[in-house]
């Protein structure tokens, strides 16, 4: 098939030289690369993952009140000390928090008559359930169940046992715990993705419900340990000796967020969201640390003048999804005014140790219908979705665009993939609000106790800090110039996706596939970008008939195109 050609314009394709967003993204990327040098997000995910956070405990406060202490140092002042003339502000929000928080403190379990111990919690933090309880001090001594699958629990007694099951014990927790009253759990059930033939001791924390007069604990096993307690039952009766110390108090939920307000459109925003939850060094001290190096940098150039930004710059910093959630939904005003939301998420991992590669993933387009071609869902997945679902928007492309700049300035490779959820993206798409995460996937220690330090890499960091930060002052100071120079980056864009597809459906109807599917994912794409371009007027300061009119010229020939090579499609089959 001959290549697509969509009729980019003279004079569209001459705006991109003279002042779009590529001669605007270099200048930051010129500004930015030599200052972001990845040291302070290196040195804050080396503080905060020495903890084990979870909202409201020990961990989790000290991070917000480190961030507090960098924050101040690079200028920025507590909002309630602010005047109206300082541009760098933060605060710390604090609210009660209906059940209590939890930390671990230590834990050990052992086979009644082997002299070595099964797990010991020096070695393996995620071994203790969130949630669980504490053992009497001296321990507990107590025969073990084996249920097989969660439907025979109801035909074995577990009072004053302990059940052991490789699922979940979510599907087990209540027969087994406030029926029967059995004394605690232990599971196996790590993924594939985790590699646990080779990473053995690696154990993927897990979590109880929060019952208030719950007195069940519960350990995870790793691949090592379970081997071990199988080879023990398949020999006969197995009592193990189990100590589990833990705190459960009240606390307060706190959630940091920083200010840099806009020079013109202080209303108008860019979000920038990490959660400080979960044990891990990637997941998500990396998200921490990239922020606040990029916060902080951010105030530095703009008290040393290089920098100015027209609309405000909002770090967040609190509980997973919960905290992005009320930021967006508390104040209706400050929402409808909220432009674009970034996640940082597991941003900081040496993937030459975790595996997987840096991904974007998108705000949904039709690959997370039809995950086809160079399209690739990570091992967390996707469901399919539908067209109603799509959300199409110029942000996908800006920010591939730009951490694909980064990557070739950097040697360091950047992929996307449909969407999938799961993080901070989440509150801004259900918000209507444009939104992708940053994020490294498939990591053969996600969510386990061997994803420490030595896991992640200063480089990762600063790129990843480095591309968003360009990004993100591109678009704070993005105009009708900048609206342009995009347009034309998106119709190359639309341009080689079409031929994509194109090429993808003809090989799909020489295999006899369906001609009526196979037109049905062009012009889905074709809408999608019809769209996307529409979207573009959100960078203006004030609506110009300039952009307007580019916008209805690159719609018409993007539609008259396809409809060209769709003809031409059919006529294959």
């Amino acid at each position: 098939m001959n290549r697509i050609i969509l009729g980019l314009t003279v004079s569209v394709l001459g705006i991109i030289s003279c002042f779009g967003q590529n001669k605007n993204t270099e200048e930051y990327f010129e500004l930015v690369r030599p200052l972001f040098t990845g040291e302070l997000a290196y040195e804050t995910v080396d503080f905060v993952e020495k903890y084990w956070r979870i909202t409201g405990n020990t961990g989790f406060n000290k991070t917000v009140y480190r961030i507090a202490e960098e924050l101040e140092k690079a200028g920025y002042v507590l909002e309630e000390n602010a005047t109206q003339y300082d541009r760098l502000t933060y605060r710390i929000e604090k609210r009660a928090m209906e059940n209590p928080t939890w930390e671990p403190v230590d834990a050990s379990m052992a086979i009644i008559g082997q002299d070595t111990a099964l797990l010991n919690f020096t070695t393996n933090r995620n071994m203790i359930y969130v949630n669980s309880v504490s053992t009497p001090p001296e321990g507990i001594t107590a025969e073990v169940v084996h249920i097989k699958k969660p439907e025979e629990i109801e035909n074995h007694d577990v009072k004053g046992k302990i059940v052991y099951a490789t699922f979940s014990a979510h599907g087990i927790f209540e027969e087994a715990i406030i029926k029967q009253g059995a004394l605690g759990i232990i599971t196996y059930n790590n993924p594939k993705y985790l590699q646990p033939e080779k990473n053995t001791t690696s154990i993927q924390f897990r979590s109880f419900p929060y019952q208030a007069e719950s007195t069940a604990w519960g350990i995870a096993l790793s691949y090592a340990a379970n081997e071990k307690l199988k080879k023990a039952m398949a020999e006969g009766k197995v009592v193990l000796f189990v100590k589990v110390k833990t705190k459960i108090y009240p606390s307060e939920e706190l959630t940091i967020v920083a200010d840099v307000k806009g020079s013109e459109n202080p209303d108008e925003r860019l979000v920038f969201s990490a959660h400080i939850q979960e044990p891990g060094a990637n997941d998500n001290a990396s998200g921490v640390g990239a922020q606040l190096e990029m916060a902080v940098l951010t105030a530095d150039l703009l008290k040393s003048k290089k920098i100015d930004l027209n609309r405000t710059l909002t770090f967040l910093w609190g509980d997973e999804i919960v905290s992005t959630h009320r930021y967006i939904t508390e104040d209706a005003a400050r929402s409808e005014k909220i432009k674009w939301g970034l996640s940082l998420d597991m941003v900081g991992e040496n993937t030459a140790i975790t595996g997987g590669s840096f991904l974007i993933e998108k705000m949904p387009d039709p690959s997370a219908i039809w995950t086809r071609g160079n399209d690739k869902h990570s091992e967390w997945g996707g469901e399919v979705m539908k067209l109603s679902d799509m959300k199409p928007h110029y942000l996908n492309d800006f920010m591939l665009t730009n951490f694909k700049k980064q990557g070739e300035y950097a040697d360091w490779e950047v992929n996307t993939n449909p969407f999938e959820g799961g993080s901070d993206h989440i509150p801004f798409l259900k918000a209507n609000i444009p939104g992708l995460l940053l994020w490294h996937f498939t990591d053969q220690f996600y969510h386990t106790d061997n994803d420490r330090m030595d896991k992640v890499s200063q480089e990762t960091l600063k790129n990843v800090g480095t591309g968003a930060l360009v990004s993100a002052f591109t678009l704070l100071n993005s105009d009708t110039d900048t609206a342009l120079g995009q347009l034309a980056a998106l119709e190359k864009a639309a341009e080689n996706r079409i031929e994509e597809e194109l090429q993808l459906s003809l090989e799909n109807i020489k295999a006899d596939a369906k001609i009526g599917q196979e037109v049905q994912i062009i012009e889905a794409w074709r809408d999608w970008y019809l769209k996307a371009m529409q979207t573009l007027t959100d960078m203006e300061n004030t609506p110009s008939e300039k952009l307007a009119k580019a916008i209805e010229s690159a719609q018409k020939q993007l539609k008259a195109s396809v409809e060209k090579e769709i003809k031409n499609l059919k006529k294959t089959n």
